[in-house]
């Protein structure tokens, strides 16, 4: 289900709608075209979701716990309905940033989907509440007292990828990709479908047959993979 209807603001909402129905391949050929290098490498979907998420990024910037520690995941009363959550740990794979209490206020709180540089832990709630999430991996240490906030709403790297507060964020079961919203509006000029195999485009024999792949035969050595 869409959450993009519960986002606040306007401009915001305009913004991600014309994302609405799209998968990150094809965002992904749209920005190659405009020369932005906006797919987060490395990042992979908790599960095999079905459909696209879109939202505009809240972005909170992780840092070494000081002494005293600072807190961890008190930034999530912030966020609002439609966001999508980009959290940059600096790629740290050795404790989590994002565990079931996030989840659960995530549901909660309608929030789009949420991007880790780094790992998350308690997947069986995240996969059973279906929060997507974006992440490096999965390990069960958590961060506190190990990282904490440095600054919420700052531009954060995701590996390569600069993600600043209000960027369109895609995200589906082949990855993310972060659209500039000073150049979300370019993205009309540049929608257009995907080209098709001349053997499946309208007209063609297989675009109006099943095509089956070749049988085995006692004549034939092909086979299937």
């Amino acid at each position: 289900m869409s959450l993009t209807r519960y986002i606040l603001n306007q401009e915001d909402r305009e913004l991600a709608v014309l994302f609405e129905g799209l998968d990150t391949p094809g965002v992904s050929d749209a920005l190659d075209k405009l020369g932005i290098a906006g797919q987060c490498h490395g990042l992979a979907p908790l599960d095999n979701y079905r459909k696209a998420v879109v939202g505009t990024a809240f972005t909170v910037k992780y840092v070494p716990a000081a002494s005293p520690p600072g807190t961890v995941g008190d930034f999530i009363d912030e966020v609002e309905p439609g966001q999508f959550v980009v959290l940059d740990n600096d790629g740290r794979t050795d404790c989590t940033v994002w565990g079931d209490n996030m989840t659960e206020y995530a549901g909660a709180r309608k929030i789009a989907g949420t991007a880790i540089d780094g790992v998350c832990r308690d997947v069986a709630k995240a996969l059973g509440d279906g929060n997507p999430l974006f992440i490096r991996g999965r390990y069960m240490r958590m961060g506190k007292d190990r990282v904490q906030v440095e600054a919420v709403n700052v531009p954060v790297a995701i590996g390569t990828v600069r993600v600043c507060p209000g960027d369109i964020v895609v995200a589906d079961a082949n990855g993310v990709v972060i659209v500039p919203r000073a150049r979300a509006r370019e993205w009309p000029k540049r929608r257009a479908p995907r080209s098709r195999p001349a053997h499946l485009r309208s007209g063609s024999r297989c675009a109006s047959q099943a095509c089956a792949w070749p049988t085995a035969t006692s004549s034939s050595r092909t086979t299937t993979v």
